[in-house]
């Protein structure tokens, strides 16, 4: 018994120095694997491919470039290496037309299997989600377009046939309902995928060289915004994001030049109160010839601009021109000033809050800007400046 109690600190020491050695390993162990590199790796097999080049190339906005490439042997096997730091679209290609587009995530293990001679039409690929939505993507459609192209061909084949009217507009028919059910498809897998890379994918594809398949502005803004979140310095985000801006302004525009049409001879109103609270309305000038400027007290163009206003007034408010300037400012005492030191002595208007609703009825993207209306209120010019604008008031103002 003494003995075993003297030996028992020992065999607790013992048993600290293992426990304490034991941590050590597994810090250590823990720490090389944060700081152990991790990335993709695609490997594969590819039948019928001997002494072929397989090509990996990542996939840009309007263009590929090279990444890495494998002469395969006679067992078809390859494998590639990398590291993302968001998804992206690679290439795996044999030819120019015989290849297959993968979207690889920042760890995937992807493995891909084929033959040479349909590669690009048939393949499997396993471990990559993306990859498996962006196959279905394209077999879909493929399997549309090969749809459209044989009714393209009776069409063509059935010109000159006696009982071509009747069927053409049968044709016709099959083919919208096919790119109908296209569009649903792609605008359904859009919304159900809408933090995939794989929707930016949907988004551009397209029948032909000039007609995407999704044309529905709100899945683009779905997509857009959803994937921006998630992966803003993606190039292909990015592309989409501006893209689907632009878009926006451009329907912006087209609501704005729709509203104009369908008022006729009426342009959109304006009713806003004057720097002593009065408020007054661009309809009130009925008879004139009216310009309508835009503008802002703290911009240096547009005070530059007045300069030339107060010499084009001066000239023609006695032939019936009236100026109907709208302020964007949110300074009442910039605002006022600068009427004083300009000595603008025409109609300023501004709600001290941006006038957000006459700029957008106007679809003011900048300052200065200006429309001028004719006698009957009809929006006859836009944004002229200079010589320009003193000769389109002359000719008005006659």
């Amino acid at each position: 018994m003494p003995k075993l109690l003297f030996l028992c600190p020992i065999w607790i020491k013992n048993c600290y120095v293992k426990k304490i050695f034991s941590i050590v390993i597994v810090i250590a162990a823990f720490t090389y694997a944060c700081k152990k590199p991790v990335g993709f790796v695609i490997t594969g097999k590819i039948t019928n491919a001997e002494g072929k080049y397989l090509c990996l190339e990542e996939l840009k906005v309007a263009s590929s470039i090279p990444v890495d490439s494998v002469q395969l042997d006679k067992d078809g096997t390859f494998k590639f290496e990398g590291k993302i730091h968001y998804p992206n679209f690679y290439l795996l290609r044999l030819t120019n037309k015989n290849f297959v587009t993968l979207l690889v995530d920042t760890i995937e293990k992807i493995r891909v299997f084929g033959d040479a001679a349909n590669f690009s039409r048939d393949y499997i690929v396993e471990g990559s989600p993306g990859s498996l939505l962006v196959q279905e993507l394209n077999n879909q459609l493929t399997k549309t377009k090969h749809k459209l192209d044989s009714i393209s061909s009776r069409v063509n084949v059935f010109r000159t046939h006696e009982d071509y009217r009747p069927q053409i507009i049968k044709w016709n028919q099959e083919l919208d309902f096919i790119k109908q059910s296209q569009i649903r498809y792609s605008t359904d897998f859009v919304q159900k995928h809408p933090f995939s890379m794989a929707s930016v994918l949907a988004l551009y594809q397209k029948f032909d060289d000039s007609n995407y398949v999704v044309q529905d502005l709100q899945s683009l803004k779905v997509a857009a915004s959803a994937l921006n979140s998630f992966f803003p310095k993606s190039e292909h985000v990015k592309a989409l994001y501006a893209n689907t801006q632009r878009l926006m302004i451009e329907e912006k525009n087209n609501k704005i030049q729709q509203f104009i049409a369908k008022n006729g001879v009426n342009s959109p109103d304006i009713n806003l109160p004057n720097y002593n609270g009065r408020e007054i309305a661009l309809s009130s000038l009925a008879g004139k010839v009216v310009l309508i400027q835009f503008w802002s007290a703290l911009d240096r163009v547009s005070r530059i601009q007045n300069e030339a206003l107060v010499e084009l007034y001066n000239k023609y408010k006695s032939k019936g021109l009236e100026i109907y300037q709208v302020s964007i400012d949110t300074d009442r005492s910039a605002w006022i000033n600068a009427i004083e030191k300009d000595g603008l002595t025409w109609i300023n208007v501004g709600d001290m809050k941006g006038s957000i609703k006459a700029t957008n009825y106007f679809n003011i993207q900048t300052v200065p800007a200006n429309y001028i209306l004719d006698r009957d209120r009809i929006i006859v010019y836009k944004n002229l400046m200079g010589p320009a604008l003193d000769k389109a008031i002359g000719k008005l103002t006659r």
